[in-house]
């Protein structure tokens, strides 16, 4: 057994600190990616006078595939945005919910869920947020149902590939898990809970959905740019068949996104790549590659092998147990706190377990799935979901209507029995699917 030493003390306190200044940001106003480089800072010095990190080191430590393939995707979603698609098709679903509530909220989650399968969820909600409050007020209904459940179902979706959801970014390429597997696993429990979060918000929401409407949607928005809409289209179809292929012909997820976004700005060659690159949120890029470097020095200190030597026994003696556990841990946490920190300091344990020859594939997908669903769990569970209350407590400013706004309280009533819901189907998948999910060998 590894002992504790005085490097695994510091790193762990440098990290402890760093991650109650990330999770504590609404209480103090300071942003994480703050926090975060003052981490990476501190591990660094840290690791120079104890001996066990280096600059060098804090280099390597950074995925720069997780912050590539962002940023690229970023400044792709920018160039669509400024077509104008995404408000027409918004619209367009309004308009053939024929003023029936609930089969607006299946036309626009399900939209929300498949464009969340290749974008990640909070570009998915910063798309379609605004659209919907603007949907609603035209046809006098409530736009509370629909922020919910598109926040609920774009982190859900985005769990089901591997460029949906930051966190999956994070462990396919720690795992080495290609687009393929990751959606062939991850698709069918991520089906489930998309089919048992619509039934839920169909109780949850009975008196809103119920509630009569006062004008159907009939205005549908012309688009800005209707042939460079199409063409970003055709550019993500063959983004989509590169994600496919991607294992085999060597290239990784970043590469094929780069591709992408090469062939999308020469065929938008009236776009200034210098606008659509101010769509960029460097904050966000900043907090990965700081996060990256303090999990790495706290992995160089030996701390994270010692916490891979408890959990050893339980996933090779009891291994259904120690998935069932790994998604509820992960889920609830990620349900009080930001899911990216705690992804990030699950995944060197796994890596180091896998190394030594221990067969985590089943982890992986608990894991995945648990800071995925959970991040329902709260207002403040993902990004997503926070921008959502943003909206809607502007909205309740902007009216003089307080019940436009979503309150703690009121994700507690509607969010977080659908994210228990979701849970629950996705232990039933680990339980029953065990045999399917283990995959033998490497992945």
């Amino acid at each position: 057994m590894v002992e504790l030493t005085t490097p695994m003390i510091v790193s762990g306190l440098i990290l402890s600190l760093t991650f109650l200044g990330i999770f504590t940001e609404h209480l103090h106003g300071i942003e994480r990616a703050k926090f975060a480089m003052a981490g990476a800072g501190a591990i660094i010095i840290a690791g120079q006078i104890y001996g066990f990190y280096s600059p060098e080191l804090a280099l390597d430590a950074i995925d720069w595939n997780v912050v590539f393939l962002l940023g690229i995707m970023m400044v792709i979603v920018a160039i669509m945005i400024s077509t104008g698609g995404f408000a027409h098709l918004a619209q367009y679903l309004a308009k053939v919910s024929d003023g029936s509530q609930y089969k607006l909220m299946i036309t626009l989650g399900t939209a929300v869920t498949v464009i969340s399968l290749l974008l990640d969820n909070v570009t998915t909600v910063i798309i379609f947020g605004p659209l919907i409050i603007l949907i609603c007020r035209s046809m006098g209904v409530s736009p509370i149902p629909y922020l919910i459940a598109a926040a609920l179902l774009s982190d859900t979706g985005g769990v089901a590939t591997l460029v949906g959801d930051p966190p999956n970014l994070m462990i396919g390429s720690a795992a080495g898990i290609d687009f393929n597997t990751f959606f062939i696993h991850m698709g069918p429990p991520v089906l489930l809970a998309w089919v048992g979060i619509l039934l839920a918000l169909k109780f949850l929401f009975a008196k809103d959905l119920g509630a009569r409407v006062e004008h159907e949607y009939e205005k549908v928005t012309e688009y800005k740019n209707k042939s460079l809409w199409y063409k970003s289209l055709f550019v993500l179809a063959m983004m989509v068949v590169l994600f496919v292929i991607h294992h085999h012909i060597g290239w990784e997820p970043w590469m094929v996104a780069a591709a992408a976004l090469t062939l999308l700005v020469f065929l938008a060659h009236r776009v200034e790549l210098e606008s659509a690159t101010n769509y960029l949120e460097t904050p966000l890029l900043i907090f990965f590659i700081s996060l990256f470097i303090v999990i790495g020095g706290v992995e160089h200190s030996g701390l994270l092998s010692l916490a891979g030597e408890y959990f050893r026994p339980l996933i090779i003696d009891h291994p259904v147990a120690a998935a069932l556990i790994l998604l509820w841990v992960a889920a609830i946490l990620s349900a009080l706190i930001d899911n990216i920190p705690f992804t990030a300091a699950m995944i060197p344990v796994l890596v180091g377990l896998q190394n030594e020859g221990v067969n985590v594939s089943v982890m992986w997908w608990s894991l995945a799935m648990g800071v995925g669903m959970g991040g329902n769990g709260s207002h403040i569970g993902s990004t997503a979901n926070v921008y959502i209350v943003t909206i809607s407590e502007r909205l309740a400013r902007e009216t003089g209507n307080p019940e436009l706004a979503i309150t703690p309280g009121m994700w507690l009533k509607k969010g977080t029995p659908a994210m228990l819901i979701t849970l629950v189907l996705c232990s039933l998948f680990i339980w029953l699917g065990y045999g399917w999910l283990y995959i033998p060998g490497p992945l």
